[in-house]
Protein backbone atom coordinates (compact mmCIF):
# COMPACT_ATOMS: atom_id res chain seq x y z
CA UNK A 1 0.00 0.00 0.00
CA UNK A 2 2.75 2.42 0.99
CA UNK A 3 4.61 1.63 -2.22
CA UNK A 4 1.49 2.46 -4.26
CA UNK A 5 1.09 5.81 -2.47
CA UNK A 6 4.76 6.65 -3.03
CA UNK A 7 4.48 5.78 -6.72
CA UNK A 8 1.34 7.92 -7.04
CA UNK A 9 2.98 10.87 -5.31
CA UNK A 10 6.04 10.55 -7.52
CA UNK A 11 3.83 10.46 -10.60
CA UNK A 12 1.94 13.57 -9.47
CA UNK A 13 5.19 15.36 -8.66
CA UNK A 14 6.65 14.48 -12.07
CA UNK A 15 3.47 15.64 -13.81
CA UNK A 16 3.57 18.88 -11.85
CA UNK A 17 7.15 19.50 -12.85
CA UNK A 18 6.38 18.79 -16.48
CA UNK A 19 3.37 21.11 -16.47
CA UNK A 20 4.99 23.90 -14.50
CA UNK A 21 5.68 27.04 -16.52
CA UNK A 22 9.26 27.79 -17.43
CA UNK A 23 11.09 30.01 -15.00
CA UNK A 24 10.80 33.65 -15.95
CA UNK A 25 13.23 36.53 -15.67
CA UNK A 26 11.66 39.79 -14.53
CA UNK A 27 13.28 43.16 -15.22
CA UNK A 28 12.45 46.82 -15.86
CA UNK A 29 12.87 47.96 -19.45
CA UNK A 30 14.00 51.37 -20.76
CA UNK A 31 10.44 52.74 -20.57
CA UNK A 32 10.01 51.69 -16.95
CA UNK A 33 7.78 48.72 -17.73
CA UNK A 34 8.02 45.53 -15.71
CA UNK A 35 8.75 42.71 -18.16
CA UNK A 36 8.67 38.96 -17.66
CA UNK A 37 10.30 36.65 -20.17
CA UNK A 38 10.58 32.87 -19.91
CA UNK A 39 14.13 31.59 -19.77
CA UNK A 40 15.70 30.44 -23.04
CA UNK A 41 13.18 31.94 -25.49
CA UNK A 42 13.44 30.22 -28.85
CA UNK A 43 11.54 32.51 -31.23
CA UNK A 44 13.08 35.93 -30.68
CA UNK A 45 12.44 38.82 -33.07
CA UNK A 46 14.55 41.99 -33.10
CA UNK A 47 13.06 45.19 -34.50
CA UNK A 48 16.34 47.04 -34.06
CA UNK A 49 19.55 45.74 -35.56
CA UNK A 50 21.83 46.68 -32.68
CA UNK A 51 19.74 44.76 -30.17
CA UNK A 52 19.49 41.75 -32.43
CA UNK A 53 23.28 41.80 -32.66
CA UNK A 54 23.51 41.89 -28.86
CA UNK A 55 21.11 38.95 -28.59
CA UNK A 56 23.35 36.93 -30.92
CA UNK A 57 26.39 37.99 -28.86
CA UNK A 58 24.59 36.61 -25.81
CA UNK A 59 24.31 33.20 -27.45
CA UNK A 60 20.74 33.51 -28.69
CA UNK A 61 19.24 32.98 -32.13
CA UNK A 62 16.75 35.06 -34.09
CA UNK A 63 13.57 33.99 -35.81
CA UNK A 64 13.08 37.40 -37.42
CA UNK A 65 14.77 40.75 -37.82
CA UNK A 66 14.74 43.89 -39.95
CA UNK A 67 15.61 44.22 -43.63
CA UNK A 68 18.86 46.13 -43.04
CA UNK A 69 20.23 43.36 -40.83
CA UNK A 70 19.40 40.70 -43.41
CA UNK A 71 21.10 42.76 -46.13
CA UNK A 72 24.29 42.92 -44.09
CA UNK A 73 24.37 39.13 -44.05
CA UNK A 74 25.62 38.49 -40.51
CA UNK A 75 26.98 34.92 -40.65
CA UNK A 76 25.50 34.23 -37.21
CA UNK A 77 22.00 34.47 -38.68
CA UNK A 78 20.46 31.15 -39.64
CA UNK A 79 19.07 30.52 -43.13
CA UNK A 80 15.47 30.60 -41.88
CA UNK A 81 15.50 34.07 -40.32
CA UNK A 82 12.56 36.05 -41.69
CA UNK A 83 12.16 39.73 -42.49
CA UNK A 84 9.74 41.78 -40.39
CA UNK A 85 10.13 45.01 -42.37
CA UNK A 86 12.14 47.99 -41.20
CA UNK A 87 12.67 49.39 -37.72
CA UNK A 88 10.59 52.45 -38.62
CA UNK A 89 7.80 50.61 -40.46
CA UNK A 90 7.68 47.04 -39.14
CA UNK A 91 5.33 44.53 -40.74
CA UNK A 92 3.07 43.53 -37.85
CA UNK A 93 1.48 40.69 -39.82
CA UNK A 94 4.89 39.17 -40.59
CA UNK A 95 5.94 39.65 -36.97
CA UNK A 96 2.87 37.89 -35.54
CA UNK A 97 3.18 35.08 -38.11
CA UNK A 98 6.51 34.13 -36.52
CA UNK A 99 4.74 33.47 -33.18
CA UNK A 100 7.53 35.17 -31.19
CA UNK A 101 8.15 34.42 -27.54
CA UNK A 102 10.25 37.60 -27.07
CA UNK A 103 10.45 40.79 -29.14
CA UNK A 104 13.33 43.27 -28.84
CA UNK A 105 12.32 46.91 -29.34
CA UNK A 106 14.03 50.30 -29.23
CA UNK A 107 12.79 53.01 -26.88
CA UNK A 108 14.44 55.55 -29.20
CA UNK A 109 12.49 54.70 -32.36
CA UNK A 110 9.14 56.43 -32.82
CA UNK A 111 6.23 54.01 -32.71
CA UNK A 112 8.01 51.06 -31.14
CA UNK A 113 6.72 51.86 -27.64
CA UNK A 114 3.16 51.78 -28.98
CA UNK A 115 3.93 48.52 -30.75
CA UNK A 116 5.19 47.15 -27.44
CA UNK A 117 1.80 47.91 -25.86
CA UNK A 118 0.03 46.10 -28.71
CA UNK A 119 2.27 43.06 -28.27
CA UNK A 120 1.73 43.05 -24.51
CA UNK A 121 -2.03 43.09 -24.99
CA UNK A 122 -1.62 40.08 -27.28
CA UNK A 123 0.36 38.27 -24.56
CA UNK A 124 3.69 38.47 -26.41
CA UNK A 125 6.65 39.30 -24.13
CA UNK A 126 8.59 42.31 -25.34
CA UNK A 127 11.04 44.85 -23.97
CA UNK A 128 12.25 48.31 -24.96
CA UNK A 129 15.97 49.03 -24.72
CA UNK A 130 18.12 52.15 -25.04
CA UNK A 131 21.89 51.79 -25.01
CA UNK A 132 23.56 55.14 -25.55
CA UNK A 133 26.44 54.19 -23.27
CA UNK A 134 28.44 51.08 -22.49
CA UNK A 135 26.81 50.80 -19.06
CA UNK A 136 23.33 50.30 -20.49
CA UNK A 137 24.83 47.90 -23.04
CA UNK A 138 26.28 45.81 -20.22
CA UNK A 139 22.91 45.88 -18.41
CA UNK A 140 21.23 44.60 -21.58
CA UNK A 141 23.85 41.87 -22.08
CA UNK A 142 23.33 40.82 -18.46
CA UNK A 143 19.60 40.36 -19.13
CA UNK A 144 20.20 38.56 -22.41
CA UNK A 145 22.80 36.13 -21.04
CA UNK A 146 20.56 35.32 -18.07
CA UNK A 147 17.84 34.42 -20.55
CA UNK A 148 20.17 32.32 -22.71
CA UNK A 149 21.92 30.78 -19.70
CA UNK A 150 25.33 31.90 -20.99
CA UNK A 151 27.07 33.39 -17.97
CA UNK A 152 30.36 32.70 -19.74
CA UNK A 153 29.45 35.16 -22.49
CA UNK A 154 28.56 37.85 -19.96
CA UNK A 155 31.95 37.30 -18.29
CA UNK A 156 33.59 37.70 -21.71
CA UNK A 157 31.88 41.06 -22.25
CA UNK A 158 32.98 42.23 -18.80
CA UNK A 159 36.55 41.29 -19.67
CA UNK A 160 36.65 42.72 -23.20
CA UNK A 161 34.25 45.69 -22.91
CA UNK A 162 33.59 46.89 -19.37
CA UNK A 163 37.00 46.39 -17.76
CA UNK A 164 39.10 48.06 -20.52
CA UNK A 165 36.69 51.01 -20.70
CA UNK A 166 36.75 51.58 -16.95
CA UNK A 167 40.54 51.52 -17.07
CA UNK A 168 40.61 54.07 -19.91
CA UNK A 169 38.13 56.36 -18.15
CA UNK A 170 40.20 56.29 -14.96
CA UNK A 171 43.33 57.09 -16.98
CA UNK A 172 41.65 59.99 -18.81
CA UNK A 173 40.09 61.44 -15.69
CA UNK A 174 43.51 61.45 -14.01
CA UNK A 175 44.97 63.51 -16.86
CA UNK A 176 45.94 67.06 -15.91
CA UNK A 177 43.64 68.52 -18.60
CA UNK A 178 40.58 66.46 -17.73
CA UNK A 179 37.56 68.73 -17.55
CA UNK A 180 39.43 71.65 -19.13
CA UNK A 181 39.85 70.13 -22.60
CA UNK A 182 37.06 71.60 -24.77
CA UNK A 183 35.38 69.95 -27.73
CA UNK A 184 32.62 70.65 -30.20
CA UNK A 185 30.68 67.60 -31.37
CA UNK A 186 28.99 67.96 -34.76
CA UNK A 187 26.61 65.58 -36.51
CA UNK A 188 26.66 65.92 -40.30
CA UNK A 189 23.93 64.59 -42.56
CA UNK A 190 23.05 65.06 -46.21
CA UNK A 191 21.05 68.26 -45.65
CA UNK A 192 22.92 69.96 -42.82
CA UNK A 193 25.06 69.97 -39.71
CA UNK A 194 24.04 70.19 -36.04
CA UNK A 195 25.94 70.58 -32.79
CA UNK A 196 25.18 67.71 -30.41
CA UNK A 197 25.34 67.56 -26.64
CA UNK A 198 26.79 64.83 -24.47
CA UNK A 199 23.58 63.31 -23.14
CA UNK A 200 21.85 62.00 -26.24
CA UNK A 201 24.62 60.66 -28.46
CA UNK A 202 27.07 57.76 -28.31
CA UNK A 203 30.01 60.06 -29.12
CA UNK A 204 28.91 62.66 -26.59
CA UNK A 205 28.79 60.16 -23.74
CA UNK A 206 32.25 58.85 -24.61
CA UNK A 207 33.76 62.34 -24.76
CA UNK A 208 32.26 63.23 -21.39
CA UNK A 209 33.54 60.01 -19.82
CA UNK A 210 37.00 60.79 -21.19
CA UNK A 211 37.14 64.23 -19.61
CA UNK A 212 36.07 66.52 -22.46
CA UNK A 213 33.98 69.64 -21.92
CA UNK A 214 31.49 69.66 -24.81
CA UNK A 215 30.74 73.31 -25.58
CA UNK A 216 27.36 72.33 -27.06
CA UNK A 217 26.10 71.14 -23.67
CA UNK A 218 23.60 72.98 -21.52
CA UNK A 219 22.17 76.25 -22.79
CA UNK A 220 24.87 76.78 -25.38
CA UNK A 221 23.60 78.79 -28.39
CA UNK A 222 25.48 76.34 -30.60
CA UNK A 223 22.90 73.65 -29.88
CA UNK A 224 20.16 75.78 -31.43
CA UNK A 225 21.83 78.07 -33.95
CA UNK A 226 25.04 76.57 -35.29
CA UNK A 227 27.20 79.11 -37.11
CA UNK A 228 30.84 79.42 -38.05
CA UNK A 229 31.00 82.71 -36.16
CA UNK A 230 29.90 81.02 -32.94
CA UNK A 231 32.40 78.19 -33.43
CA UNK A 232 35.23 80.68 -34.08
CA UNK A 233 34.30 82.57 -30.94
CA UNK A 234 34.32 79.41 -28.81
CA UNK A 235 37.51 78.12 -30.53
CA UNK A 236 37.41 74.61 -28.98
CA UNK A 237 40.49 72.45 -28.52
CA UNK A 238 38.89 69.69 -30.62
CA UNK A 239 36.17 69.48 -33.26
CA UNK A 240 34.63 66.04 -33.72
CA UNK A 241 32.31 65.13 -36.59
CA UNK A 242 30.06 62.08 -36.84
CA UNK A 243 28.16 61.43 -40.06
CA UNK A 244 24.57 60.25 -40.04
CA UNK A 245 22.74 58.29 -42.71
CA UNK A 246 23.75 55.87 -45.43
CA UNK A 247 25.49 58.50 -47.58
CA UNK A 248 28.48 59.71 -45.57
CA UNK A 249 29.91 61.44 -48.65
CA UNK A 250 26.81 63.63 -48.94
CA UNK A 251 27.06 64.39 -45.23
CA UNK A 252 30.64 65.58 -45.60
CA UNK A 253 29.62 67.64 -48.63
CA UNK A 254 27.09 69.42 -46.41
CA UNK A 255 29.81 69.92 -43.82
CA UNK A 256 32.05 71.49 -46.45
CA UNK A 257 29.36 73.76 -47.82
CA UNK A 258 28.30 75.06 -44.43
CA UNK A 259 31.62 75.18 -42.57
CA UNK A 260 34.90 73.71 -43.75
CA UNK A 261 35.10 75.37 -47.19
CA UNK A 262 35.01 78.78 -45.54
CA UNK A 263 38.59 80.16 -45.33
CA UNK A 264 37.92 81.20 -41.73
CA UNK A 265 37.60 77.52 -40.75
CA UNK A 266 41.35 77.11 -41.09
CA UNK A 267 41.80 79.67 -38.32
CA UNK A 268 40.32 77.41 -35.68
CA UNK A 269 42.88 76.18 -33.16
CA UNK A 270 41.53 72.62 -33.53
CA UNK A 271 42.16 72.74 -37.28
CA UNK A 272 45.60 74.36 -37.01
CA UNK A 273 46.74 71.79 -34.47
CA UNK A 274 45.34 68.74 -36.26
CA UNK A 275 42.46 68.18 -33.84
CA UNK A 276 39.62 68.25 -36.31
CA UNK A 277 38.55 64.60 -36.27
CA UNK A 278 35.96 62.74 -38.34
CA UNK A 279 34.85 59.80 -36.21
CA UNK A 280 33.84 56.39 -37.54
CA UNK A 281 30.03 56.30 -37.43
CA UNK A 282 30.08 52.57 -36.69
CA UNK A 283 31.88 53.33 -33.44
CA UNK A 284 30.45 56.74 -32.55
CA UNK A 285 26.95 57.03 -34.05
CA UNK A 286 25.49 53.54 -34.14
CA UNK A 287 25.59 51.46 -30.98
CA UNK A 288 29.04 49.81 -30.95
CA UNK A 289 27.91 46.85 -28.78
CA UNK A 290 30.90 44.52 -28.31
CA UNK A 291 33.11 47.24 -29.91
CA UNK A 292 32.48 49.87 -27.22
CA UNK A 293 36.07 49.55 -25.97
CA UNK A 294 37.35 50.31 -29.49
CA UNK A 295 35.42 53.58 -29.43
CA UNK A 296 36.98 54.64 -26.15
CA UNK A 297 40.42 53.61 -27.38
CA UNK A 298 40.16 56.07 -30.29
CA UNK A 299 39.69 58.97 -27.87
CA UNK A 300 42.34 57.63 -25.50
CA UNK A 301 44.87 57.58 -28.34
CA UNK A 302 44.05 61.21 -29.24
CA UNK A 303 44.68 62.31 -25.66
CA UNK A 304 47.88 60.29 -25.52
CA UNK A 305 49.11 61.85 -28.79
CA UNK A 306 48.33 65.29 -27.40
CA UNK A 307 50.46 64.58 -24.34
CA UNK A 308 53.33 63.25 -26.46
CA UNK A 309 53.32 66.41 -28.57
CA UNK A 310 53.67 68.72 -25.57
Amino acid sequence: MKKCIVRALCALLTLGLLCAPALALEFIDANGRSVQVAENPQRVVALYGSYGDAWLTAGGALAGTTDDVLREGDPRLGPDVQSVGTHTTPNLEALLALEPDFVLLSADVAGQAELGDVLSEAGIPNALFSTKDYRSYMDMISIFTQLTGRDDLYAREVETVQAPIEEMIAWAQADANAGARTALLLRAFSTGVKAKGSADTVAGVILKDMGFDNIADGDSPLSENLSLEAILMADPDYVFVVTMGANSEAAMDAMAELLTDNPAWAGLRAVREGRYVVLDSKLFHYHPNHRWAESYAVIRDLIAAEGAAE
